[in-house]
Order: C-alpha cells, then sequence, then structure tokens
C-alpha cells in the first residue's frame, strides 16, 4: 500500500472535506425558504405601500397587486390636509420621547439595585414585581384611581401609569447580572468608587446593548398606544395620533344603504380603502425608519439576555 493510500485511510471522516455538490445544493435549498418566507414577509407591506399611492378606483376595483396602478396621492393628501394631523403627530411624539424617557430611567433605577446579590430583601422585592404581571386591579379601580389623582385629561396619564414594566426590568436585570462580571464592582470599590459612580459609569455604557431594545420596545409602545388615550383623555388638543387616524377613519367609512349611483359608491369605497392604506404607512412609517440604526442592538440584547438568562 503506497503512502498517499494510507495517510487517506488514516484521515477521520468528520476531517474530510464535503462534496462541494452537497454544498451548492444545501445553500440553493435554503436561500429558497429564505426568499420564500422574506416575500411572505414583506409582500404585505409592498402591497400596502403601493395601495396608499394608487388610484382610489384601482384600489377599489382591485387592480393593485404589486406595484402602484394609476400613482397618485390622494390618500396621503386626504389624510395631512386634516386640521388635527399636526396635533397627533406633536402629541405623539411628545408621549414617545418623554414617556420613553421616563420608562428607561425608572427601568435602569429598578433593575441595577436587584441585579446586587447584596441588596437586603432582594427576593422579597422581585417578588412584588413579579407579581404585578399576574394580578391586577382591573379598568374601574384604575380608572377611579386616575380620578381621584386628578390624571383624567392630562398628559401625565399618558406617562406615569405605564413608566415601567417589569418585563422589560427583568429582562435588564437578567443582563446585567449575566453580562457585567461582579469583580469588575469589587475592583471599582477597592478604587474608592462608589455606587452611584460605578452605576453612571460603568453599568450604563456595558448595558447599551440592552437599554436599545427596550427603548425600542418602550418607544414603539408610546407610538401604537390609543387604548389609554381613549379612556382617559377627552380633549381633542391631547389626543394622540392614533386617535386622530381613528377618527379620520370612522368619518370616512361608506355607508352602503345610503348611496344609490353605482359609480359614486365606488369612487367612495376606493377613497376608504385608499385611506385605510395611507393611514398605516403613516401611523408605521416613523418608527420602522428608527428601527434600522439600532437593529444591531435589539439582536445582541435580546440574545444576550435570554441565553444567559
Amino acid at each position: 500500500m503506497s503512502k498517499e493510500n494510507a495517510k487517506v485511510l488514516l484521515v477521520k471522516p468528520e476531517n474530510r472535506l464535503r462534496d462541494p455538490v452537497e454544498d451548492k445544493v444545501l445553500y440553493f435549498v435554503v436561500n429558497t425558504i429564505l426568499i420564500i418566507f422574506s416575500l411572505i414577509v414583506l409582500y404585505p407591506l409592498i402591497y400596502i405601500l403601493s395601495s396608499s399611492f394608487s388610484s382610489p378606483i384601482d384600489v377599489a376595483a382591485g387592480r393593485v397587486v404589486f406595484l402602484p396602478v394609476n400613482p397618485s396621492v390622494d390618500g396621503y393628501r386626504a389624510v395631512f390636509s386634516h386640521r388635527h394631523i399636526g396635533i397627533g403627530y406633536r402629541n405623539t411624539i411628545f408621549y414617545t420621547v418623554v414617556g420613553t424617557a421616563i420608562n428607561i430611567a425608572m427601568t435602569l433605577i429598578a433593575a441595577y439595585p436587584l441585579s446586587r446579590k447584596d441588596m437586603p430583601f432582594r427576593g422579597f422585592f422581585m417578588f412584588l414585581f413579579t407579581f404585578t404581571m399576574f394580578f391586577g386591579g382591573g379598568l374601574v379601580p384604575t380608572y377611579i384611581l386616575m380620578t381621584q389623582i386628578k390624571f383624567i385629561n392630562t398628559i401625565w396619564v399618558m406617562l406615569i401609569p405605564g413608566a415601567l414594566s417589569v418585563y422589560n426590568m427583568i429582562l435588564v436585570r437578567t443582563f446585567i447580572q449575566s453580562s457585567i462580571p461582579g469583580e469588575l464592582l469589587e475592583a471599582s470599590m477597592i478604587d474608592g468608587c462608589s455606587d452611584t459612580k460605578y452605576f453612571f459609569i460603568m453599568v450604563l455604557p456595558l448595558s447599551k446593548a440592552v437599554i436599545a431594545v427596550v427603548t425600542l420596545f418602550y418607544a414603539v409602545g408610546h407610538w401604537n398606544s390609543y387604548f389609554t388615550a381613549m379612556i382617559y383623555l377627552n380633549q381633542l388638543e391631547l389626543y394622540p395620533l392614533q386617535i386622530i387616524l381613528r377618527n379620520i377613519l370612522i368619518a370616512n367609512q361608506v355607508q352602503l344603504n345610503e348611496i344609490v349611483d353605482a359609480e359614486l359608491l365606488v369612487r367612495k369605497q376606493g377613497m376608504a380603502d385608499l385611506l385605510k392604506h395611507s393611514l398605516i404607512v403613516v401611523s408605521t412609517a416613523p418608527i420602522m425608519c428608527v428601527y434600522p440604526f439600532i437593529q444591531k442592538y435589539f439582536v445582541k440584547g435580546v440574545m444576550l439576555g435570554s441565553i444567559k438568562g
């Protein structure tokens, strides 16, 4: 037996190179599956965007499949011509920015002490936080409470009651426990670093990933919030964007029994459908534009918090 044949026999099976043909087939199958799933996810978004830029008659007739048909901005013109749309955007941006800042501050203030093993009664306080995730007073007692503390028809009812999410707090606490070694705290204390200084100089910079994750969670929640405003707010000047868009949609609903002319019915129904698509784009586009900038932190923060938790 030649030395070359002996070397081939001595090579372990796991160390042998794979067949290039098998690799190509595998990559082809995987890429095909990923493309199909991507199209399934992207097509509804593309359809809504294309429909929002199409003419009302083509939308009502169902001619929009992929690209806009007879491009038009009538839907966006109708939305932005509403006199209250500016109020909605202003209030929603305010609620999102200020509310998210309050959320992040409250979450970090609660999560950091609970991540310290030397905190007295840590288990008891953690039980109290967890208890609120499963049990609550309900809508009526909450409404009575908001009335008694004078939060009805104020901006505070949109900011204070939901200032802390226990789920997000647990996520941040788990991240700090699993990603920041305790030796770093000991070294900082030896150098004379106080707890407050350690929190701002060490913990916050090392927690950028999870902070970005919970910031996105809170910001999306504030941007899409409508039920709280619908229950506690009665003044138009305080309405968020979602309530304004809801009012626009309700005002443009078509009553089929009140229209006899078929052509007028098609035109009005097409305008109502066009408004639906335009409202979806108007309400989701800003928050979708923010997501790509924190996507890397989002993936990293969720994976670290879930795997090591």
